[in-house]
């Protein structure tokens, strides 16, 4: 299998001359939607509460993601995990986030910034934990930094393909300039309805933005989903819907919008692991109040296959937990997951 891009880059010097670039945005900070204009190299912080610094809260092999990215133990492959990085503050404000901890509650000038040699630090080392790829969660308020650190560990020998994975309130210019830095974009589409989105997440024209920017991933990645001997995810676009209560996320006009501006083809994961955490937790969000119906999750599929998707993952509604039903990694094509063709 090829090296990822990114070492391409580097080798070139094109990465070093990316890394330069989105650190001067920094300056006037315009990194994502929010076009917040302070100076973080400076340390000051805005919308996000980043600074210039990194902000790390936790890493480690993570074995919940997509089988494709964390590895599976029946069939061909092993799990050895996602090298996740779980960076810290967030330019969202979901209600519901399931990491408040690290994407509300964290405060600026007290939180675990490192330094950029210590980012390229920590992906080479999930690199010699035998991780299958480095995956960064949240990464888009810090995009600057990751880039610089990738060229430090690239240098160093990192290998692994980078998995970007964002709630997808990214900037469309930003991304052009990640244009062969990532090989998998994992983004979320958490909204199909403006209002809704401003009142869950604090997101103004989240739907219009979010689109944007995975219609940008699209022309970079198209909706082959790339993968080697083993059935791990090597290049593409994998899409998440996570289903919401209520039909708060609106996934039928989001899975009509997909298929028309994209294609059919592309891959989604389908997640069912909604439960009320962070202010929800408090009350007053009534229709957040609780897990989703199976008559909500019927629906979901009815969705998926009347609109003609063909390739992706649904989780199984029983246990709501972060596992998915594992495909049949021999297929290429990685057809769609049913639940209820995996029963027991």
């Amino acid at each position: 299998m090829n090296q990822p891009s990114y070492v391409r880059l580097f080798q070139s010097g094109e990465l070093q001359r990316r890394a330069g670039l989105l650190e001067a945005r920094l300056e006037s900070c315009d990194i994502c939607p929010w076009d917040c204009r302070v100076n973080r190299r400076q340390g000051q912080t805005k919308v996000c509460l980043s600074g210039y610094l990194p902000v790390v809260a936790s890493w480690a092999p993570h074995f919940g993601e997509e089988p494709a990215l964390s590895g599976t133990h029946l069939g061909k492959g092993e799990a050895r995990g996602t090298g996740n990085v779980f960076l810290g503050h967030c330019n969202l404000r979901c209600a519901y986030c399931q990491n408040f901890q690290i994407s509300q509650g964290l405060r600026p000038g007290r939180s675990p910034a490192v330094s950029f040699e210590e980012l390229a630090g920590i992906l080479l080392e999930l690199q010699a934990r035998s991780c299958h790829n480095i995956g960064f969660v949240s990464p888009t308020h810090f995009v600057p930094q990751i880039v610089r650190s990738v060229c430090l560990a690239a240098a160093r020998g990192l290998h692994l393909p980078l998995v970007y994975n964002t709630n997808a309130y990214d900037d469309v210019c930003v991304l052009r300039l990640l244009d062969g830095v990532f090989d998998i974009y994992l983004p979320d589409l958490k909204y199909s309805d403006e209002d809704v989105a401003r009142e869950y997440s604090k997101a103004p024209r989240y739907v219009e933005r979010s689109r944007a920017a995975v219609a940008e991933m699209y022309r970079q990645l198209g909706d082959e989903l790339v993968l080697d001997e083993r059935g791990l995810v090597r290049r593409g676009l994998i899409i998440r819907l996570l289903i919401l209560p209520n039909d708060l996320s609106g996934l039928r006009e989001t899975l009509e919008w997909i298929r028309g501006a994209l294609s059919p083809r592309v891959t989604l994961s389908v997640m069912t692991q909604y439960y009320p955490a962070g202010r929800v937790q408090g009350g007053g969000l009534p229709l957040l109040e609780r897990r989703i119906r199976p008559s909500e999750y019927e629906k979901v599929l009815t969705w998926l296959e009347r609109l003609g998707f063909e390739n992706g993952w649904v989780q199984p509604l029983e246990d709501q937990a972060s596992e998915y039903y594992r495909p049949d990694f021999s297929d290429p094509a990685l057809p769609f997951v049913d639940a209820r063709d995996f029963a027991g």
